[in-house]
């Protein structure tokens, strides 16, 4: 793995071993993690398919600028790094997000051109509230740890593979996961709440892919339909699989209808 600076921002890259196909992958990671959850499984896998496979730690997230002042930065933050490193990279990447990055580059989408899209399991266009609300009445005591998380307080182990596995992930490694997440921006999930929602009419759409989680507590399948219906596509949900879908044992439940949606686009 290269660890990257794009200017004060953290960009994880694997690269393939033989020539790259011509357009890289840009991976957008959610709210409370860093590049560090694209490179347990996916970069290398994408990588090994022939694409220079590349993730950006967002401002105030990893090894990125901002640690310290957090709670100041908004999705139009986020927007702006993800821009700074497009803008560094020789060809424009396709961009890949999970969850809070999905809501990122549907930002994004309002001011710039991508050559595609995949969305997974991401904040829908209507916002976080819809799922907050589901969340909190059919979950009540995960909707409490969560907001603990953001606040920089201790959440329950178990709470914590409930919000983002399926699968029954062994201690050693959720511990390791827990310790690598981290507070998020609370003027960021407000934005993703109600102040800074996508307007659908400032995009030029390109190519999108949307996949959710069967088992996903956090995003459910009908909030990953709703997204599918707002910008025109189909809706693909992956059996098996929880919210940190590139993070799980099945990972490749996930990675494989992306290879095959690249191929299909000729990216």
């Amino acid at each position: 793995m290269n660890r990257s600076r794009f200017g004060d921002l953290e960009v994880l890259c694997r690269l393939p071993e033989g020539a790259a196909r011509e357009t890289p992958l840009l991976f957008v990671h959610g709210a409370y993690t860093g590049a560090w959850c694209w490179d347990e499984f996916f970069l290398r896998h994408f990588a090994a398919e022939g694409y220079a496979a590349y993730a950006v730690s967002l401002s105030g997230h990893g090894g990125s600028r901002g640690r310290a002042y957090l709670d100041s930065f908004s999705i139009a933050d986020y927007v702006d790094d993800v821009a700074e490193v497009v803008a560094k990279l020789s060809v424009p990447p396709v961009l890949i997000g999970h969850s809070m990055g999905g809501m990122v580059l549907q930002k994004y989408l309002e001011k710039h051109v991508a050559p595609g899209v995949v969305l997974m399991s991401s904040v829908p266009p209507q916002g976080l509230l819809g799922s907050a609300f589901g969340l909190a009445f059919s979950k009540p005591n995960l909707m409490g740890d969560l907001n603990r998380i953001m606040g920089g307080g201790q959440p329950q182990m178990e709470t914590l593979r409930h919000a983002l596995f399926h699968e029954a992930v062994e201690l050693e490694r959720l511990q390791r996961y827990y310790h690598l997440c981290q507070p998020e921006s609370h003027r960021a999930i407000w934005d993703m709440s109600l102040f800074d929602l996508p307007l659908v009419s400032r995009m030029q759409l390109p190519p999108m892919l949307v996949l959710g989680a069967e088992n996903d507590v956090l995003i459910p399948p009908d909030q990953v339909r709703m997204t599918a219906r707002r910008y025109g596509a189909e809706a693909h949900i992956l059996p098996g699989l929880g919210h940190g879908m590139m993070m799980e044992s099945d990972w490749r439940v996930a990675a494989d209808p992306i290879v095959a949606w690249l191929k299909s686009q000729d990216l």
